[in-house]
Parts: structure tokens; sequence; C-alpha cells
């Protein structure tokens, strides 16, 4: 099934759409550069849906359409849509329309694998798909694609979660460290550097990528 229908029958929020359409173009970047041939197909599959059920945590940006009246927008409504259907967790959220469309588990795994807080796990991990899959997650923002290091700040600033008592400034300085390590992994096996993936040259890519065809079982 093409990417652009899973959108389409999930309503996901354009920009969710947009979101992991840069994910995937990031990531698309980086294999057609790597040292060693990669399994793309299942990388870029777990890039292009990896936050399909993201719009549950999303209120803050809602509404997407201003209204003259007091009812809810179409995406408060979609909202509460999937909060009915699969639960107010995300992640779980995600995890359940994956399983809907048939993904296959290769590419369920890398989705999984994908989060700032699995950066340890990530950094160990001896399959460059996990890592490629979530640095390329930590390099795009709302706006588009940022530096690995204005995105995390970005992110920091934006997050309110992450300054949290269970995230001290110290356990964020730890974490932002080891994704500065999985970048040196990724890069050091690669033609280009890091300051060669920009939003300039994802852009001519993700119109491509509305049509990839998502890696099922």
């Amino acid at each position: 099934m093409k990417i652009a229908k899973i959108y389409q029958k999930y309503k996901i929020m354009p920009n969710l759409q947009e979101h992991m359409l840069r994910v995937a173009a990031v990531a698309s970047i980086i294999c057609d550069n790597f040292e060693r041939p990669l399994d793309k197909e299942s990388i870029i599959s777990a890039c292009l849906i990896h936050d399909v059920g993201n719009i549950i945590k999303f209120k803050q940006y809602l509404p997407f359409e201003k209204s003259e009246t007091k009812k809810p927008s179409r995406w408060e409504k979609v909202r509460a849509e999937f909060i009915k259907k699969y639960g107010n967790n995300e992640y779980k959220a995600t995890y359940k329309i994956l399983e809907e469309v048939g993904i296959s588990r290769r590419v369920l795994k890398l989705v999984k694998a994908i989060s700032f807080r699995h950066a340890g796990k990530t950094f160990i991990s001896p399959y460059y798909e996990v890592k490629i899959c979530g640095y390329s997650d930590m390099r795009v923002a709302p706006q588009g694609v940022l530096s690995l290091t204005q995105r995390l700040d970005e992110g920091v600033k934006r997050n309110t979660t992450l300054r949290t008592s269970k995230f001290s400034q110290k356990m964020l300085q730890v974490y932002i460290s080891i994704w500065e390590k999985i970048e040196k992994q990724i890069f050091t096996r690669c033609k280009i550097k890091p300051g060669d993936i920009t939003e300039e040259k994802v852009k001519p890519l993700i119109e491509n990528l509305k049509n990839f065809n998502i890696q099922t079982s």
C-alpha cells in the first residue's frame, strides 16, 4: 500500500505527514551515501509511519482550522476518534494501526526503536538500520530539517516532559551526548557529512516518497 493511501485512510494530519516524509528523506540520503548496502526499504517504511498515532498527543496544536463558532475543529474530532478507537497512548495507537496495515515485523521493530529516550539502546545496537531511523527523526523539527544540535535544543524547549524531575538537566545532557556519538557512528561510514543534509536537499525527495509502497508482511 502506498504511504499516501495510508495517510488518507487514517486521516493523518498534514504536519505529521510532512514530518514523517522529511524523516524518511533524511534517511534516504544517508542510505544512498552509506559505505555498505542497507535494508533501505525497511528504513524508509519505518520512517514514513513511525508517528501515525501522534495526533493523540497533539492537542496543543489544535485546532488547525479556525472556526467562528466554538464547535470542535475537524482535527479535534479526528483526535477524539483516535482516542476512542486506539486509547490515549500515542505509541500503542501507532502499533495498533501498524498491525491493521499488516506491517512487517522487521519494520515494526525499527518503528519501536525510534525514540529520543532509546539513545543508549540505539548507540550499542549493531544494526545501522536502527541508528539511521532514530537519528533521522532527531534531525527533523516542526519547521523542517535542522542540525542535530539545533533539533535537540528545539525539542527540549518544546517538550515540557523532558524538563521534569525525571529528566534533570544532567540526564538530558547525557542523552544529547549519546545522540552526538550516534551521529559520529553513522557519518564515519558515510560519503557525506551531517551538514550536507539540509532542508533544501530533502525537499525534492518528498513528492516521490508519497508514492512509496510500505513494506508489509
